[in-house]
């Protein structure tokens, strides 16, 4: 997680226990063997002998921890995240039998929760997930789908570009299928995590302060889950903390997630084009977020130019966002597509209720619009994925058949009929 590296990924340890009973060690001995393992490595005393364990050794690739004697698990598990290193897949088992519970730990970084008593067949089925994340098979599942990386760039502040990198993220990940990353860059000032009603974490400072710490590993522990499909990867940095960074933390990163997703969203701050083209040149699509106004108008013409000449490559999207219904434009749409000369691919009407539902729901907007206002988003998911496959892509996102349902699936559905 947080902790400084004692040694190389390679070098760790496969498997460490801490459990709080004699019961759950007796399960877990035999298992671990079936894995190659050693029962050695099945120790008592919980989450605190884990967290003074693992202060002065190396963390190993997979770490179960027994949380029946915290009286606080979810502080106790940012406990353990401050002495265990990037790469950790951690499980964690507890008596409490609380969905919420569930929910503020698998988005603090656990990999899953087993509720006590569990069974062997649970504990083998959530050994061999963690063990199928290790070995990277994500990287199968692109040939299917091949990557697609986003760059989502407002000409102004304020026109929205954020709101629909959110909601563009959420749509490929919930509605394309697609397991999908948000990167939101702005360190200071980001709301891609609070878009979605969630703590932004440590991981995108931690990565711009030590690029050399950057691997497939630190992506799995760093970005925090939103569902299933999207992760987080974001930053609410100290306002009187300046940036200091070359840029190589931000190719890594989108290296990385190159890697281990079939999407990639970036949330671009505009002032980030000068200072990194780079980010840019990799994306496949560069989502352009306009309003109708006259300072917007100059200001798309530069952009559209910029990306013209630095990222020939790039497939454009224009957006014009917030556009009232009624005639109050600063200017209309057919002046503003004369004066940046191309039409507009997108137009979002202006809906305030909409965007206020949403934030006190802390959902994307794609997520709670409906009727008239859920076909433009369903258009611009249509349009980044056509990058990715021209026949179907439509398909994808409309009428893809449901994936099957996954462990955590699984319990959550079960910690749901229980605690109902």
């Amino acid at each position: 997680m947080n902790a400084p590296f004692h040694a190389r990924a390679g070098l760790r340890d496969p498997f460490t226990a801490f459990v709080c009973d004699d019961a759950t060690a007796d399960m877990l001995r035999p298992v671990a063997v079936e894995h190659g393992w050693s029962p050695e490595k099945v120790n008592k005393g919980g989450l605190r002998n884990a967290v003074q364990s693992l202060s002065v050794s190396a963390s190993p690739n997979i770490l179960f921890v027994d949380l029946s004697e915290s009286g606080d698990p979810l502080n106790d598990i940012n406990a353990l995240a401050e002495v265990c290193e990037p790469g950790t897949i951690v499980i964690a088992s507890g008596q409490v039998n609380d969905v919420r519970l569930y929910r503020d730990l698998v988005a603090s970084g656990i990999h899953d929760y087993l509720l006590k008593p569990f069974t062997v067949d649970q504990l083998r089925d959530t050994f061999a997930h963690a063990q199928s994340i290790l070995s990277g098979p994500r990287g199968e599942a692109q040939v299917d789908k091949p990557h697609v990386m986003t760059a989502v760039v407002g000409v102004r502040g304020g026109v929205g570009a954020s709101t629909l990198a959110t909601s563009l993220a959420w749509l490929l990940g919930e509605k394309a299928h697609r397991t999908t990353a948000l990167l939101d860059l702005d360190v200071h000032f980001g709301t891609g995590a609070l878009a979605l009603d969630l703590e932004p974490g440590r991981g995108l400072t931690d990565a711009i302060e030590n690029p050399s710490r950057i691997d497939g590993l630190f992506i799995e522990r760093a970005m925090v889950r939103a569902n299933e499909r999207l992760s987080v990867l974001s930053a609410e940095a100290p306002i009187n903390t300046p940036l200091i960074t070359d840029g190589t933390a931000f190719f890594q990163l989108q290296e990385e997630m190159r890697n281990a997703f079939e999407s990639t969203v970036i949330d671009l701050p505009r002032q980030m084009l000068i200072q990194y083209p780079h980010m840019v040149h990799d994306a496949h699509v560069a989502v352009v977020v306009a309003e109708l106004t006259l300072a917007a108008t100059r200001d798309t013409i530069r952009l559209l130019a910029w990306l013209k000449s630095n990222a020939p490559q790039t497939k454009v999207i224009v957006v014009a966002n917030g556009v009232p219904s009624g005639g109050a434009l600063e200017i209309s749409k057919k002046d503003f597509e004369q004066s940046i000369e191309r039409s507009v691919d997108i137009v979002f009407p202006e809906d305030g209720k909409l965007a206020a539902q949403a934030a006190k729901l802390g959902k994307p907007m794609a997520e709670v619009a409906t009727g008239k206002m859920a076909g433009p988003f369903a258009q611009l998911s249509n349009m980044v994925l056509s990058h990715a496959s021209e026949e179907g892509s439509a398909a994808e996102v409309k009428g893809a058949p449901a994936a099957k349902p996954s462990l955590v699936g699984n319990l959550k559905s079960m910690l749901a009929k229980k605690a109902a």
